[in-house]
C-alpha cells in the first residue's frame, strides 16, 4: 500500500509539473480557485516585487500597461510604449550570456529586416536578462529593435511576471491589440526564415524538424510517424491529423486555454530516428503515438494503413481522456 501511494503521489506530482509547465524549482504558480485559470506563473517574483501584496490577486495586466514608458534604441533615442500601437510585437527575453540567445538574435535581426522591408508594422522589445549593464549595452548594440531600460528593473521584472518566462531566449509573439499569438516566437522564425507565415499564428499540425523537437517536453503530443523521406511527402499524413487539430484548437482558443496536446508528423530522418530511439518506438509506419516526456510515457497504435476512416475511429478526444487517467499507458 505505501508502494502504491507513493506511485500515486509521484503520478499526480508529474502530473501538476505538466500542467503549469513547470521546468525548474522552486516555482510558484497562483490559480484562480473558482475557474482552474492560471493567476500568474512567476509567483517568486510576485513575492519578491510586491513583499506587501499591494497588488493582490495579481492578475495579469494589460501587455500596453506594463510596458508602458521610455523604450531605448541603441543610436541612443527613445521611444515610448504608446509607439507599439497598432504593431505586431515580439517580446524577447534574451541575454547575451546565453549562447542560444545570441545565434538566435543573428537569426531574428534577418527576420525583423525582412517583415520591416515587406512593410509590415512589426517591433520587437528586447527585455534583458544580462548581468550588467555594460553587458547589456554591448548585446542590445547588435539589435536594431527597442529595448527595456536596464535600470528598469521593475519593468523587465513585470514583463517576465506577465508571461511566466522560466528559461531563455524566449520569443513571445503579440497581434496588433496586444494579445498574445503564440509563446513560440522562436521555434516559428527559425522554422520559417523567409518570414512567409508572418505574424506566425499557430499552426494546428508541425513537422518535426530539429528546430520545434523541444516543443516535445512542453507536455503532451501526438506524433504519427510515416514512411516519407522526400520534401512534401508529409502533406497527406498533415492533411490527415489537421481537422481533429483545428476541431482541439478551436475549443481551446474559446476558453483562452492553451493546447493540451500538440500535433507533429514526422517523416523517415535523423530527428525521426532519435525520438524514436529516446522513446523506444518501434520502427513500424504509420505509427500513432502520444509522447508525454515529463510523465516519461508514451501511448501507442501500430497499424497496417492510417485512412480518414481509421483515423476517425481512433478518437482523439477520448484518448486524451483515458491518457490523463494512465490507465494503459506504457512508462519506459
Amino acid at each position: 500500500p505505501a508502494g502504491l501511494l507513493l506511485m500515486k503521489r509521484r503520478l499526480m506530482v508529474m502530473k501538476l509539473w505538466n500542467k503549469y509547465k513547470v521546468t525548474s524549482i522552486p516555482s510558484l504558480v497562483f490559480v484562480d480557485a473558482s475557474t482552474g485559470k492560471v493567476v500568474c506563473r512567476n509567483g517568486l517574483l510576485v513575492v519578491r516585487d510586491d513583499p506587501k501584496g499591494l497588488e493582490f490577486p495579481w492578475g495579469p495586466k494589460p501587455f500596453a500597461e506594463v510596458v508602458a514608458g521610455p523604450l531605448l534604441r541603441n543610436n541612443r533615442q527613445t521611444a515610448d510604449g504608446t509607439s507599439l500601437e497598432g504593431h505586431y510585437v515580439g517580446v524577447y527575453f534574451s541575454a547575451h550570456w546565453c549562447p542560444p540567445c545570441r545565434s538566435l538574435t543573428r537569426v531574428l535581426v534577418e527576420s525583423y529586416q525582412t517583415v520591416k522591408e515587406a512593410g509590415q508594422k512589426f517591433e520587437i522589445v528586447f527585455v534583458s536578462a544580462d548581468r550588467s549593464e555594460e553587458s547589456f549595452k554591448q548585446y542590445f548594440s547588435e539589435m536594431p529593435w527597442l529595448a527595456v531600460p536596464y535600470s528598469d528593473e521593475g519593468r523587465r521584472s513585470r514583463l517576465n511576471r506577465l508571461y511566466g518566462i522560466q528559461g531563455i531566449p524566449t520569443l513571445i509573439l503579440l497581434d496588433t491589440e496586444g494579445h498574445m499569438i503564440s509563446r513560440q516566437g522562436r521555434v516559428e522564425v527559425l522554422n520559417d526564415p523567409e518570414c512567409r507565415l508572418f505574424p506566425w499564428h499557430p499552426r494546428p499540425v508541425l513537422e518535426l524538424s530539429e528546430s520545434n523537437a523541444v516543443q516535445l517536453h512542453e507536455g503532451p503530443c501526438l506524433v504519427l510517424f510515416v514512411d516519407a523521406e522526400e520534401e512534401g511527402e508529409l502533406e497527406p499524413a498533415k492533411e490527415l491529423i489537421q481537422p481533429i487539430a483545428e476541431k482541439i484548437m478551436a475549443k481551446y482558443k474559446a476558453k483562452e486555454e492553451e493546447m493540451p496536446l500538440l500535433f507533429f508528423v514526422a517523416g523517415e530522418d535523423d530527428m525521426s530516428d532519435s525520438l524514436r530511439d529516446y522513446t523506444n518506438l518501434p520502427e513500424a509506419a504509420p505509427l500513432l503515438t502520444i509522447l508525454d516526456m515529463s510523465a516519461r510515457a508514451k501511448y501507442v497504435r501500430d497499424v497496417e494503413e492510417i485512412t480518414p476512416a481509421e483515423w476517425s475511429s481512433l478518437s482523439t478526444t477520448s484518448w486524451l481522456k483515458s491518457s490523463n487517467q494512465s490507465p494503459s499507458k506504457e512508462e519506459d
